[in-house]
């Protein structure tokens, strides 16, 4: 695979800070066709205090249009709704340069919707039969800059990437110390700011090292990165 690092990931992590530092809530723009959905995710956001929601919309166009308007932290984004489904909105704002890390919440385990979505910029995928508590707990993790997605999901990912995976093994030989210790924080699902801070260095530095690595494994995203990773210490 091509390393296709866009601009988005770097100005999602340049423009993003952690709410956490700032004892600010985290603001969240929800992405879904079905009222009753989004009245519930509303609901259950609402319980926690490092939350908000700023706005809602109901279809991919709207959303389009309120994630600029809004520049939240998250957006949660369903990927089946009528007209401009979520693929085409998740295309669509990283053409647009928002910035937000968007996590899809949807029932579609199809494998071709994961890698899409993956391809196309997504920060995390996490399916709707998961429990409630779990998606809060979710959504939180994504709001301080971690990657969040659901297991049955990562063994999709995994299966996908597992093509390229003698090349990319001897690869992984190739990587500096330092590069190396990056790919393990990337795996534990860290944003760059948050392994800037683990490992005393700077943002701008950890943002080189992604690059050279996703370069040298010949992968997409930070995400396929942590996915590939854990395959790896788990096979």
């Amino acid at each position: 695979m091509a390393e296709q690092t866009s601009s988005y990931e770097l100005s999602n992590e340049q423009n993003k800070t952690s709410k956490s530092v700032t004892g600010e809530p985290a603001t969240l723009l929800l992405v879904d066709d079905h009222p009753l959905l989004r009245k519930g995710l509303a609901q259950l956001v609402d319980l926690d205090d490092g939350l908000t929601v700023v706005a809602e919309a109901d279809n991919g166009k709207q959303a389009l249009a309120l994630a600029v308007e809004h520049d939240p932290d998250l957006i949660l984004l369903d990927l089946n709704m009528q007209g401009m489904d979520g693929l085409e909105t998740l295309k669509a704002m990283r053409e647009a340069r928002v910035s937000a890390r968007i996590i899809i919440l949807t029932v579609s385990d199809n494998d071709e919707d994961v890698v899409c979505a993956i391809t196309y910029g997504a920060d995390g995928y996490l399916l709707k039969d998961m429990d409630p508590e779990d998606i809060l707990k979710k959504i939180k993790e994504a709001a301080v800059g971690k990657m969040v997605i659901s297991e049955k999901v990562t063994h999709i990912l995994a299966g996908a990437i597992r093509k390229g995976d003698n090349n990319r093994t001897s690869m992984l030989a190739k990587l500096t110390s330092r590069e190396h210790d990056i790919l393990k924080q990337i795996s534990k699902g860290l944003s760059n700011k948050l392994i800037a801070r683990e490992l005393d260095i700077s943002d701008g530095t950890v943002k080189v090292h992604v690059k050279h690595i996703l370069k040298k494994l010949e992968l997409r995203s930070r995400v396929e990165a942590a996915v590939w990773m854990i395959n790896q210490n788990n096979g």
